[in-house]
Parts: structure tokens; sequence; C-alpha cells
């Protein structure tokens, strides 16, 4: 029999659920961020002498820079070490949350955006490489149940938080929130997390970077988002600023394609999508996200400024999905752990198995 290899033995050395919490910890606090801003936009743009639309930059200069470092973490792990990864992430998160409530101007709060949605563009997906490689096969569906959790219920209850903090306090306290709890995540990461043995970090892979692709994502993704962000605003494509910005993600996204496809190392392996499980399942997850991002960013503006509700009661009218899906969502952990969920994309055995016993 052959000698299972040191990456199969390796378990973590203490309770994996302690792992699951201590990631899904840091990224509650990086998805809460997405959303929590939502409510507070007129109170931002106010109190920074901003209209409302140039507030929407402060969820736009996240985003943008939160889809860009998202690719990059692979190769940040090999680089520094994932565990070091996460928690470089974690401090640069927390400490731009410093600076955005401080920000005496809105460029200030940008600039401060963009750091921090540098630092969590790494929180998600090192999250859930942690995750599945600490628990054994049978229980990640219990494990992705609980980050599953985190990433759809921070959005939820975002708005609601967000309101409700703006009203009582400040606008600035929904970016101190995160300090304390970046403290608590940090220690515990330190404290709990380690690198399996097939992590290895070598400075010699900071040369591997594909500064290409990556440039090229940045062009697309910018262009995208501010395209969408501001399209309505500037009579979509009856205005140069809109166009420009629209050649940026139709040019930067057909050379993304064209370059990742073909280079050695790519910031992103598109060669993954040649297999239907993971194919779909980006799929599922865009349109999950999408439906969700914008409910959750469309609504809050809708209360406040035509319907005039207060940020608090803006917030809590998006409370009822998050309540369902506390209810739903460990449901699906338990449906995942007894029932074979990628099946129903894999193609059908082509001959029937043969018998392993006999009739006497």
């Amino acid at each position: 029999m052959a000698a299972v290899s040191s990456s199969e033995r390796w378990h973590p050395r203490v309770n994996p659920w302690l792992i699951a919490v201590t990631v899904a910890l840091a990224a509650f606090m990086e998805v809460l961020d997405t959303s929590i801003a939502n409510v507070a936009l007129p109170h931002i743009a106010g109190s920074l002498g901003a209209s409302t639309n140039q507030g929407t930059w402060v969820l736009t200069s996240y985003l943008v820079a939160n889809a860009i470092v998202l690719p990059i973490g692979a190769w940040a792990s090999s680089v520094i070490g994932r565990r070091n990864f996460f928690t470089l992430c974690i401090v640069i998160f927390t400490c731009a949350s410093f600076l955005c409530g401080l920000a005496p101007s809105l460029p200030v709060l940008l600039v401060a955006r963009v750091i921090q949605g540098i630092g969590g563009g790494g929180m998600q997906p090192m999250s859930q490489a942690i995750m599945a490689d600490s628990f054994d096969e049978k229980k990640r569906g219990h494990a992705f149940a609980l980050y599953g959790l985190v990433a759809v219920l921070a959005p939820s209850i975002g708005p609601t938080l967000g309101g409700w903090i703006t009203d009582s306090f400040s606008w600035r306290w929904i970016f101190y929130i995160n300090i304390p709890i970046g403290l608590v995540a940090f220690y515990l990461v330190r404290r709990f997390v380690d690198d399996p043995p097939w992590i290895k970090a070598d400075r010699s892979n900071l040369r591997k970077l594909d500064f290409i692709g990556l440039g090229l994502l940045t062009v697309a993704m910018g262009g995208m988002q501010i395209m969408l962000d501001k399209g309505e605003e500037n009579a979509w494509f009856a205005s140069n600023f809109i166009r420009v910005f629209g050649a940026m993600f139709v040019l930067g996204m057909i050379g993304l394609i064209w370059w990742e496809w073909r280079v050695k190392n790519p910031v992103m392996n598109l060669k993954l999508f040649k297999y239907r499980n993971f194919a779909i399942c980006c799929l599922l997850m865009a349109l999950v996200g999408g439906v969700l991002n914008a409910a959750t960013v469309l609504q809050p503006q809708f209360m406040q400024q035509l319907l005039g509700w207060s940020a608090t009661t803006a917030g809590e009218a998006l409370t009822g999905g998050g309540i369902a899906l506390l209810i739903v969502m460990p449901m699906a952990g338990a449906a995942t752990a007894r029932l074979q969920s990628a099946s129903y994309f894999s193609p059908a055995p082509t001959s029937t198995p043969p018998h392993t016993s006999r009739s006497p």
C-alpha cells in the first residue's frame, strides 16, 4: 500500500471549529463593510459637503479595489504564506477603517476606502481556503454553511446596523466599529491558524506575478464598475464620460481573456471554466451576489430619498431577508453533508458498475 502523503495526514493543531469561527469573524467584518455604508451615504455626503451622487463613490471605490485584489490571493500566499497574507489583509483593513472614520473630506475618504478595499479583497478567498483545508470532506458542508451564513447575512444586516449607528451616533462609527473586530480577528488568526505543509512561502515567487493580466483586470473592472454606477447619472452612452469607461471595460475584458488564456502563470486561470461544476457554481454565485447587492444598495437610497424614511427605518426594511437566511443556511449545510450536491451537474455514468457479489 502506498504511503499516505504528508498533506493527507495533516490536521490543524486546534479544533477546526475554532478556526472556522476565527476566519468567519474576519470575513463577516469585510462583507459587512460592503453594505453598512449604504444607508449612510446621504449623511456622509452632507457632512463632507458633497452631493449624494458624489457620495456613491464611497461604494464604488471600495468595490473596484476589492475586485482587483481578489484574484491575486494565491500568488500573495505563495510569496509570504497564507496565514501571513490573511493577517496582513486584516491589518490593512482595520487601519484603513480608522482612516475612513477620521476623513475630513470626500477625497480623503475615497483614498481610505480604496486602501480598505485592498485589505478586504484578500479576506474572502483566504477564509474559504483555510476552512477547506481545516475540515475533513464530510464536515466541510457544515463549515461552509457557517461561512455562507456570514457571507449572506452580513449584507442583509449591514443597512440595519449602519442606519442605527448613523442616526444614534455618527456615520464615522460605521467605520470605527471595525477596529475592535479587526483586533480580535488578528489575535485569533495568529493564535489558531497555521499553514498546511504544502503552503510554502517563497520570496522568489515575487517576480512571477502576472502584471499584464493584473493591469488588464484593473482596466476592465474599473471601467465596468464606473460605467454601471454612473451610467444613469450621465445619460449612459450619450455621455463621453460613460463611453470612455465603457470602452475601457470592453477592450480591457477582451485583452484580459486573450492574455490569461495563453500566459503560463495567469493571475486568473480561465481554463478552470472548462469544468462544468466550477462554471455553473460561478454563474450561480454571480447571480446571487448581483441580486443581493443590488437590493442592499438601491433600496435604502430609494427609501430615504423618495419615501423620506430615516436611515434606521430604511435599514430595518431589509431585516426580514436576513432572518430568512439565518434559518435556511444551516439547513443547506446539513443537506450538503447528506446529499452529493455536485451530482446534479455531473455526467451520468456510461455503464452500470459491475456487481461486487454473486448469487450462489
